[in-house]
């Protein structure tokens, strides 16, 4: 069996300590074999805030892959923005976008942030041509018999959050990702965990999406994934610092107003919630 812990969310500068204190401690005692973590990791990308996640997850002591956020993008300097988005993470860049070759099981990062887009709300997710074809060579490279899981930081298609993450390409992507024969694409952004399975033309994608260990909470309190990958099979356990239920902890289904407008001739794919699952195993 392989345990994986997946986290997002940590916005240092509005950290929520107690919340990361109690991570810690899970990982410490339970040793996963892994840690995703799936983006915004600081608050407004400044320099103090990544001293302190970096930090923070250089004490973690278990592989770990992390993903870029929105919120890691430099806010107040857009010459920074454009020409040295990630100079202020580079203490811990041979993390980011970090492939992981686990027993049975590969991770693979996509990419979902920009650095600008044309339109106002840059903090939406945007796969690219050239973020995803990286994707697809590196899930092309892997040897047979590996299970696939792809980390990114928005949700590629609307997940019924109260965040959104209208990302654009993200339909494309997801279509490409089946067809590749990816089990789950783990996520963060909306702050709430979920746990959906979209159809596409190639054939059904799991989609997981983690809460977030900083103050910023929507709906559920600090949280993070659990999951427990046996004879190709997903278990997930939401885990929360309050101890609330994993049913409780996840959104109930998707409304119909969930997804983006779709474009002219873009095909539907429906997104089912995936059914409770069974009280894992200690």
């Amino acid at each position: 069996m392989t345990r994986l812990f997946h986290i997002s969310d940590l916005h240092f500068g509005l950290e929520d300590r107690t919340a990361l204190d109690w991570f810690k401690g899970c990982v410490r005692r339970e040793q996963p074999d892994a840690v995703l973590i799936t983006g915004d990791l600081t608050m407004r990308a400044r320099s103090h805030e990544f001293a302190a996640a970096c930090d923070w997850i250089e004490r973690l002591d278990v592989p770990v892959t992390v993903e870029v956020g929105n919120h890691d993008l430099p806010y107040f300097n857009p010459f920074a923005r454009f020409f040295w988005p990630y100079r202020r993470i580079r203490r811990i860049e041979r993390l980011v976008e970090r492939e992981l070759d686990l027993e049975r099981i590969a991770v693979v990062p996509l990419k979902t942030t920009a650095r600008a887009q044309w339109r106002l709300d840059w903090s939406k997710g945007w796969v690219t041509r050239r973020a995803l074809a990286k994707t697809v060579a590196a899930i092309d490279a892997l040897p047979p018999g590996k299970q696939i899981i792809v980390t990114a930081h928005h949700p590629l298609v609307e997940a019924g959050t109260k965040g959104r993450a209208l990302t654009r390409g993200g339909q494309h992507a997801l279509d490409t990702l089946a067809s590749r024969g990816v089990a789950a694409v783990l996520t963060g952004h909306v702050h709430d965990a979920f746990d959906l399975v979209a159809r596409t033309a190639n054939g059904p994608v799991r989609m997981i999406g983690a809460g977030t260990l900083s103050q910023r909470i929507r709906s559920t309190p600090p949280s993070f994934n659990e999951l427990r990958i046996a004879s190709g099979t997903i278990a997930l356990r939401v885990r929360s610092i309050a101890d609330v239920p994993t049913p409780q902890m996840q959104i109930p289904d998707v409304p119909p107003d969930a997804l983006p407008p779709r474009e002219p001739g873009e095909p539907v794919a429906p997104i089912h919630a995936v059914p409770p699952i069974d009280p894992p195993v200690h």
